[in-house]
């Protein structure tokens, strides 16, 4: 397993709409080894593909402190099931040290695939659901900067980027 880059915002690449899982093999095997290792190295809860520039759509998922609880979430889609929304302080590992209030929808019911291919189903709620959500988000091309005021986006947008200057 290896620690891989993580894209960081304003990075282009971010953007990419990410392309269908349709082999289920070793490398998509070592990939999610790849995701976990880094996630975990990174301090994070959860990582899509497409912030480490594999434009897969595929993400992983730990919320236990212990980081024993992985989740595998292959070609995921989700819909609301309950039209509450929930608030919650979201960071990314994408945006380091910025953590912004976004409302998201309270509960979703994912549907997705597992690591050999098999479509499983499951309702989330509370942070699981945000969490899915903004990974989803990733593979879509958005990032939760998106949900914030253009002042507050190019404000991130501009520290970011003199951060990555300092160090180039």
């Amino acid at each position: 397993m290896a620690v891989l880059e993580i894209l960081e915002f304003p990075d282009p690449r971010l953007r990419t709409v990410a392309s269908p899982v349709t082999e289920f093999d070793d490398d998509l095997q070592a990939l999610i080894g790849d995701l976990f290792e880094t996630m975990y190295e990174a301090q994070g809860i959860g990582l899509a593909a497409t912030q480490v520039n594999v434009h897969k759509r595929l993400l992983v998922i730990d919320l236990s402190e212990n980081k024993d609880s992985p989740q595998v979430f292959i070609n995921p889609e989700f819909e609301v099931i309950d039209d509450e929304e929930t608030e919650y302080d979201e960071g990314c590992l994408s945006v380091p040290g910025y953590y912004e209030t976004v409302c998201r929808p309270k509960a979703i019911r994912v549907t997705a695939q597992n690591i050999n291919g098999e479509q499983f189903e499951l309702e989330a709620t509370g942070l699981l659901s945000t969490c899915i959500q903004h990974e989803i988000d990733h593979l879509n091309g958005k990032l939760f900067v998106d949900y914030l005021s253009t002042l507050k986006r190019n404000r991130i947008r501009q520290k970011l980027e003199k951060e990555h200057k300092k160090t180039a």
